[in-house]
């Protein structure tokens, strides 16, 4: 994998917002990109991602994108392509991301089936390795997740990821993808967490729009994959 900088913004906090359960990390950190007058700063690429590229709204949405907000001195990466089978790779990229910058911090966004118990329903968690962190979390009244099993890339950056703090959020999703409702939930303990004073008051609405610009990206993605795929069999066959 290969990171591609147009700037390098010194010691920001990095947030990682991948698909994973809920689409939960894709949303918040697409809502974030849109409210924190964020810049296009650079990319990852890698040779195993599919040859595809989706637009909207007549722009190239890039699949592995890094953002940047010089007000709150935030980086963040929002990634629409799936990275399964490639996550050890794209948490090592995110680590030496990480290192380049200098971050003070690297927060995932998460979505989690927790075994908590409780019918509330998209309840937010925190996990940290910074006691700082714990303080904070709990200052503004988010708990611990003391059960869960995550997967993907924030599993694989928890596990290969050093020399860095590192803090999750992850918030209960029930439902199939895509889970607007956890996303709000994750912008609004963030919020909170990190002062960006971000407007979540209409939220869920926008969160909603998000959803469905992710819901055709991926379909159209999709439906490109599976032609991509016939051809080859057809030139097999």
């Amino acid at each position: 994998m290969e990171i591609k900088l147009y700037k390098k913004p010194k010691s920001p906090v990095i947030i990682e917002g991948f698909p994973g359960f809920g689409l939960v990390g894709t949303i918040a950190s697409e809502f974030l990109i849109d409210h924190l007058q964020t810049e296009l700063i650079g990319k990852i690429m890698f040779n195993e991602m599919p040859a595809m590229v989706a637009i909207h709204n007549n722009k190239i949405v890039e699949p592995l994108g890094i953002f940047y907000s010089k007000k709150y001195n935030v980086v963040l990466l929002h990634a629409i392509t799936p990275s399964t089978g490639f996550e050890w790779n794209v948490a090592d990229t995110i680590g030496k991301l990480a290192k380049t910058l200098k971050a003070k911090e690297i927060v995932s966004l998460e979505g989690v089936g927790s075994a908590e118990g409780g019918d509330d329903g998209n309840r937010v968690f925190y996990y940290t390795s910074n006691p700082k962190s714990k303080s904070r979390f709990e200052k503004i009244g988010i708990g611990p997740l003391t059960e869960g099993i995550i997967v993907g890339v924030t599993g694989a950056v928890l596990l290969r990821v050093e020399g860095v703090p590192i803090s999750c959020v992850f918030a209960e999703t029930h439902s199939k993808l895509p889970d607007s409702k956890a996303a709000a939930k994750i912008i609004e303990a963030l919020d909170k967490y990190l002062g960006l004073s971000v407007d979540y008051k209409p939220l869920l609405e926008q969160a909603q729009q998000f959803e469905e610009k992710l819901r055709t990206i991926l379909q159209k993605s999709k439906e490109t994959q599976e032609i991509s795929d016939k051809k080859k069999l057809s030139y097999l066959g």
